[in-house]
């Protein structure tokens, strides 16, 4: 049985929806009438741009705020501080490790397929890559480890939700729902001061607000197949299909490799949190169409965070694990930039040494942490080990290589994203005993399940003071 979730709020209950009206059909037809458009009209398909550019920013419009409510009322239903920071530090314990070995992968990938053999390209015609690259990124860089870690702290609170920096809203909506959390407890023994009421009249209104945020993306959420038809159409215009045939083995060998990497992302959630990877595909496949379909994972975040708590995970493992993983979870980009590395240095008669690869698995383990929300961020990255491994006979310039292939890599690149999120969510929760495996059976299944009961934060603040 199909089913999907609406996204007028996360409690909403299962319902069947007509095959006319489902968002996978409609993504699906705009998705190959914009590759039509951009082959058969490439200056009219490249003007579509700003269909794209309008819908992904009517989705960043909520994010933040979206983000804020559901951190703050998982946050408070957990009402524990060590359970709270056991979270995070097993997220990024898991993210690490799964991020180095899709590097590693990568580079071993890279070795056995050898995807830039037989360019046989010159260093000297690459005088102009350096203007071609600055351009792209538009002379921006990539924060240091230090200002990184730096920068998930506000200058202010208005500051992040205004800037729409989604770490920093993440870390003040844990640091809320942690004193909101405390509040309750001291109110609810106190003789004087705040009443015993305040602590759940302050849940109830955000947990409405949220509730109006959901709303609001389930009206822009019908504008989705709008979005992923002008995106499509764009990048077949501008950039066109010839691509495929220049760069053919680099594709096949970035699309193989996420292939067999999703094999194992598949083991890794079946063992450790029981979950099928392709009931999870099939659940969240309108999600992965429509992160293909406008090459960005973002327009997807509060939807996959409504199916992720629908699917059993808890509130407060989605809301900290999710917008996480989005800058400290990129298998897909950090598996294709150790390929890039290698073809790079292939193209060019260059054969780096172990050392040389293990600096650059050292150095895009740093700057991988910090792509998110940077124009032209896999060129900086890069650029960056480039630079780091320090082989004269590898110019900075020779990532302009990389210029008329990059964008035939984002379907790659957001799919494996998306799904390396949704797993360490999966993984995380189980990790933590925050995962409700019957209700993931049923949801994944296509069973019909009931509401949450957590639904109203009332009702678990009640619960944990009786």
């Amino acid at each position: 049985m199909s089913v999907t979730i609406e996204t007028t709020a996360a409690s909403d209950p299962v319902r069947r929806t007509p095959w006319y009206r489902s968002l996978f059909l409609q993504l699906l037809v705009a998705i190959v009438a914009g590759i039509l458009v951009g082959k058969l009209w490439p200056d009219f398909g490249a003007d579509l741009k700003p269909l794209a550019d309008g819908f992904i920013k009517l989705i960043k419009m909520v994010i933040a705020p979206i983000i804020f409510c559901t951190v703050v009322l998982g946050i408070t239903h957990v009402g524990d501080m060590k359970a709270v920071g056991r979270i995070g530090v097993k997220a990024l314990i898991y993210f690490e490790v799964i991020t180095t070995f899709a590097l590693l992968f990568g580079l071993l990938v890279g070795n056995l397929v050898k995807p830039g053999a037989g360019f046989h390209v010159d260093a000297q015609t690459l005088a102009t890559g350096a203007e071609k690259i600055a351009k792209t990124t538009k002379n921006g860089e990539l924060p240091h480890a230090v200002d990184f870690l730096l920068n998930i702290i506000p200058t202010s609170v208005i500051s992040a939700f205004a800037e729409n920096a989604l770490l920093q809203v993440l870390f003040f909506a844990v640091l809320f729902g942690l004193a909101l959390a405390k509040f309750g407890e001291r109110s609810g023994t106190a003789t004087g001061g705040v009443g015993k009421g305040s602590p759940p009249v302050i849940l109830e209104a955000v947990d409405h607000i949220g509730k109006i945020f959901f709303t609001i993306i389930g009206w822009i959420m019908k504008l989705a197949p709008l979005g992923a038809f002008g995106a499509m159409a764009y990048i077949v215009g501008q950039y066109g299909l010839s691509a495929l045939g220049s760069y053919g083995k680099l594709i096949a060998c970035c699309y193989g490799a996420a292939m067999l990497f999703l094999l194992v992302l598949a083991v890794v959630v079946r063992v450790f949190a029981g979950v099928s990877l392709w009931k999870l595909v099939k659940y969240i496949k309108d999600e992965l169409f429509l992160a293909l379909g406008t090459a960005s994972t973002e327009v997807v975040l509060p939807r996959i965070m409504i199916k992720l708590t629908e699917a059993g995970c808890s509130r407060a493992t989605t809301g900290l694990v999710v917008p996480t993983g989005y800058s400290f979870n990129l298998d897909g980009a950090t598996l294709y930039l150790s390929i890039c590395v290698l073809f790079l240095a292939q193209a060019l008669g260059v054969d780096l040494s172990l050392g040389e690869q293990i600096t650059a698995v050292g150095v895009l383990m740093l700057t991988s942490k910090g792509m998110a929300g940077v124009p032209g961020s896999s060129f900086l990255a890069l650029s960056a080990t480039i630079s780091a491994i320090g082989h004269g006979s590898i110019p900075v310039a020779a990532v302009a290589l990389l210029l008329g292939a990059d964008r035939l890599m984002d379907s790659m690149r957001v799919t494996v994203n998306l799904l390396g999120n949704c797993v360490a969510t999966f993984v995380v929760a189980k990790w933590e005993g925050q995962l409700d495996s019957e209700r993931m059976r049923k949801v994944l299944d296509g069973e019909e399940v009931p509401p949450l009961e957590d639904k109203d934060p009332m009702v678990a603040y009640a619960a944990a003071k009786d």
